[in-house]
């Protein structure tokens, strides 16, 4: 787990002053299915282009098309389900009910991540005329103008007309001139450009998932009310955060609950203390000292890093500075 913030550099620190200075009442917003979490380039809801002031408030209502030229979108779905828009195409809203949530791919290409499924979400993307049903988390690709559907991880069953097909990890299936459905290998080390973007994006909402459980146990446990997007005014992102435990997306990146969070993170804050470590573990330059560390260390790069003590510590700086100490037991 340590490399899940092997390339984060300063992070940790930033997680941590996020953790203490962040405003309750900016943390308290509860996210919506369909609303735009990060756009590049030129992008557009209802032929209306999407400014940037306006990601992370901007809804996509049934029925309103979001429309990428050139450039990228990412739209949230239900809790831990990304819809990734390649350039020059489009999806449509279709049905935005966290129990049926229904989108159609119009043109181009889309990637959807799916972190967490419950049974009884129904995820469905329709793309010529064909509708696949989300059944388990992971990566799945689809492409309009070509249409098809990929599974680099997961499982989804296709439905068109009176024919179904079950397509498993690494597998395709055209929606077109396949009167069989059939399915067929394909290699999931081709990844494309909007995989690649795809992947980098679960590595930065992973790092807001990260910053957002610790403010939570930091500073507003309150309310806190499980499973869901929240909002992380210092990632200008919505975060996703599971109710409980520890997860990690399809594509590698870790999630965490606050529960876990406050359980079992190496170093965490204790009111009156500060930032102390948890007995057995300790933090320099990335490395965690415990055999057994259950959670990511951080990297402090050339300015610094976390340094842990197995009784007190908290959290030092390095070469150019100081940072934060806990005090003893």
């Amino acid at each position: 787990m340590v490399k899940l913030l092997k390339r984060s550099g300063l992070l940790g620190a930033g997680l941590f002053l996020a953790a203490m200075l962040a405003p309750a009442q900016t943390q308290g917003r509860i996210g919506q299915i369909g609303t735009i979490n990060y756009i590049e380039g030129q992008v557009s809801v209802g032929g209306q282009p999407v400014a940037a002031t306006q990601v992370g408030e901007l809804v996509v209502a049934p029925g309103s098309v979001l429309q990428t030229a050139d450039g990228k979108a990412e739209m949230l779905l239900t809790p831990g389900v990304f819809l990734r828009l390649d350039s020059n195409s489009s999806v449509k809203m279709v049905s935005p009910s966290i129990t049926k949530t229904t989108v159609e791919l119009l043109q181009g290409k889309a990637m959807l991540e799916a972190a967490q499924v419950e049974k009884e979400n129904h995820l469905d993307v329709v793309d010529h005329g064909a509708n696949t049903v989300i059944e388990k988390r992971g990566i799945y690709e689809f492409n309009a103008n070509d249409p098809m559907v990929a599974v680099y991880d997961g499982k989804a069953q296709v439905r068109q007309e009176d024919r179904t097909q079950d397509v498993g990890k690494g597998k395709e299936v055209a929606l077109a001139r396949n009167p069989d459905m059939k399915t067929q290998a394909f290699d999931r080390n081709n990844e494309d450009d909007l995989y690649q973007w795809s992947k980098l994006r679960s590595e930065y909402v992973s790092e807001a998932n990260m910053s957002s459980a610790q403010t939570i146990v930091v500073n507003n446990p309150w309310w806190w009310y499980g499973t869901g997007w929240y909002w992380n005014p210092w990632f200008d992102s919505w975060a996703f955060v599971p109710g409980g435990g520890f997860l990690y997306s399809p594509f590698g990146f870790g999630f965490y609950s606050p529960v876990y969070w406050r359980t079992y993170a190496p170093v965490f804050y204790r009111p009156g203390l500060g930032f102390v470590a948890r007995p057995g573990f300790g933090f320099h330059g990335g490395v965690v000292s415990h055999p057994a560390a259950v959670a990511p260390a951080f990297r402090g790069g050339a300015a610094g890093g976390f340094r842990g003590a197995p009784i007190g510590g908290g959290v030092h700086g390095g070469a150019m500075g100081g940072g934060f100490h806990g005090g003893r037991r």
